[in-house]
């Protein structure tokens, strides 16, 4: 494997969530422990997360949400099929069983999409690199065709897909969280034939299920990347005498870094939720930071970029 060149996309997911959040991911950032991010625009911090990217010169795409909190399209803010009673989105599992049962408006889900990149666009002052989606909800039947559409319509190369290899092998991970996390895996397989024909790019491989929060430690990493690297060698086809240069896989490994949210400050309209307020945040942050995970990239050619230099 010594002859291959890996490119490493650390995602910091969620900036814009609030100040906190956007404090941890900049630290990160300024450590070389993240190289890329992916912005909230309904977040209660998102403005001032924009105008931290811009001047950090940090790599931001967008993280679409149509499961925490509130829309920022203003048409839909009041009678919208995205809306529970309480006038907020539906809520991670609220989004999956509402689509489930047929209630939600896909007009109103491209609407909002749509809203989300022109809002993102007047935040940053440029479209997105790469969209994906807040609590995997891209992946979702009938969602999954809105969006692709909406990146096809604006431009926007590149996505993620969440397929993590080895998932399956991580017994650390509680039962009902794997019953959720096979689930996006399933979704994220029946979505790959949607995004090619849209023309729709993502990286060699995905990682960040299995390492995540309390989870996520320098070995966890490493093994997850290496068990991703061998899976990934194993399916590709590579030439008979391999040249230093005649392999580059692309990794995107999606973290949360933070320094735990003190309520009421924070999240989309209705506040942070328990993850944000916890010390999950505060342990990837001084994990990513570790310099023993900065040389073992380094030891092992693996170059941390963003996806616009893919």
């Amino acid at each position: 494997l010594r002859m291959l060149q890996v490119k490493l996309i650390v995602t910091g997911d969620d900036f814009g969530y609030c100040p906190r959040r956007n404090q941890g991911i900049v630290d990160c950032f300024l450590a070389g422990a993240v190289s890329n991010v992916s912005l909230l625009v309904n977040g209660s911090a998102a403005a001032d997360a924009a105008k931290l990217a811009r001047r950090h010169n940090i790599p931001i795409g967008l993280h679409a949400n149509l499961s925490e909190g509130s829309p920022v399209c203003e048409v839909l803010k009041t009678n919208s099929s995205l809306l529970n009673q309480d006038g907020f989105f539906h809520g991670k599992m609220g989004f999956r069983t509402a689509l489930s049962k047929g209630l939600l408006n896909m007009s109103e889900v491209k609407q909002e999409l749509k809203a989300q990149v022109e809002l993102f666009h007047e935040l940053t002052g440029h479209l997105p690199p790469h969209m994906d989606g807040h609590q995997h909800i891209h992946v979702l039947p009938e969602v999954r065709h809105v969006f692709a559409e909406v990146l096809q319509e604006y431009g926007i190369k590149y996505t993620r897909v969440p397929i993590e290899p080895g998932l399956h092998k991580c017994d650390w991970i509680p039962p009902s969280l794997m019953d959720f996390y096979l689930g996006v895996e399933e979704d994220s397989f029946n979505t790959v034939d949607v995004f090619t024909r849209h023309g729709i790019r993502w990286p060699d491989i995905y990682i960040g299920l299995s390492t995540m929060g309390k989870n996520m430690s320098v070995s966890n990493i490493w093994s997850a990347i290496d068990t991703a690297i061998v899976e990934f060698m194993s399916k590709a086809s590579l030439p008979a005498h391999p040249t230093p240069q005649s392999r580059t896989v692309t990794i995107e490994l999606m973290v949360h870094p933070g320094y735990p949210s003190v309520p009421p400050v924070g999240g989309c309209g209705d506040g942070p939720d328990d993850f944000s307020q916890s010390w999950e945040r505060l342990h990837e942050l001084q994990t990513l930071i570790k310099p023993e995970l900065q040389s073992h990239y380094k030891t092992r050619n693996i170059q941390l970029c963003s996806f616009k230099d893919l």
